[in-house]
C-alpha cells in the first residue's frame, strides 16, 4: 500500500486498480480508434465533392495512374490522365473522359472532353433516351459524367449527333469496361 493510501481512506487499493484499468482501457481504446481516422466529421462548411486524400491521390499516382496517359499542365498546375483504351481517332466525333488532378487544390475533377466535336453535344441511348451535354464548370462536367456513367454501368449502346445524323461511338469491344474502370479509379480518388 502507498503512504498516501495508508493516510487517507479514499484511495484503497482497489480503487486504485479500477483507476489503473480504466486507464489502460482509455488508452486502448483511443490507440485503437486512431487506425480508423480517415473519416471526419465534415463541420467546416466547406464543399468537399471534389476534394481527395493523400493516400487515395498516391495510390491513384502510385498505382492506377500507370493505365493513363499523362498530360501535364503546368500554366494551370493541373495533371490530366486519358486512359490507354481510349479509342484514338483522328477524324472520328467521339468524347473522352479525363481525370483532372488540380495540384493546388487537393482536387480532382472528371472532365467530359468532345473529340472532333463542339459543345454543346447531343447523345442518344440504344434505349432510345436522347440528352444535351452543356459545357460548363466542373459541377456541370460532374454532372455531365455522372449521366454517362449511369448508361455506361447499364452498358448501353451510344450514339452523338454528328453531321445531321446519328454516328455511334464506344461501340469497340472493351470500350465500356475501361469507362467503368474509369469511373471507378475517379470515385475513388474522391470518396
Amino acid at each position: 500500500m502507498t503512504p498516501r493510501a495508508q493516510k487517507d481512506g479514499i484511495f484503497t487499493p482497489e480503487l486504485i486498480r479500477i483507476i489503473k484499468i480504466f486507464g489502460a482501457l482509455s488508452l486502448l481504446i483511443v490507440f485503437g480508434l486512431s487506425f480508423f481516422n480517415t473519416k471526419r466529421a465534415n463541420n467546416t462548411g466547406e464543399d468537399r465533392t471534389f476534394k481527395m486524400t493523400d493516400s487515395d491521390r498516391l495510390y491513384f499516382l502510385n498505382v492506377r495512374a500507370l493505365s493513363y496517359d499523362r498530360e501535364v499542365r503546368k500554366d494551370a498546375q493541373m495533371t490530366l490522365f486519358r486512359h490507354d483504351n481510349r479509342e484514338k481517332s483522328p477524324d472520328l466525333p467521339s468524347i473522352d473522359l479525363v481525370i483532372v488532378m488540380s495540384a493546388l487544390k487537393d482536387e480532382a475533377y472528371l472532365y467530359v472532353e468532345p473529340v472532333n466535336l463542339d459543345w454543346p453535344i447531343r447523345v442518344k441511348t440504344s434505349g432510345e433516351k436522347e440528352f444535351t451535354l452543356e459545357n460548363g464548370n466542373r459541377e456541370q462536367h460532374l454532372t455531365n459524367a455522372r449521366l454517362l456513367e449511369e448508361f455506361v454501368r447499364n452498358e448501353s449502346n451510344f450514339f452523338l449527333f454528328y453531321e445531321g445524323e446519328w454516328v455511334p461511338f464506344w461501340d469497340e469491344p472493351g470500350e465500356l469496361s475501361y469507362l467503368k474502370t474509369l469511373f471507378d479509379d475517379y470515385n475513388e480518388l474522391v470518396n
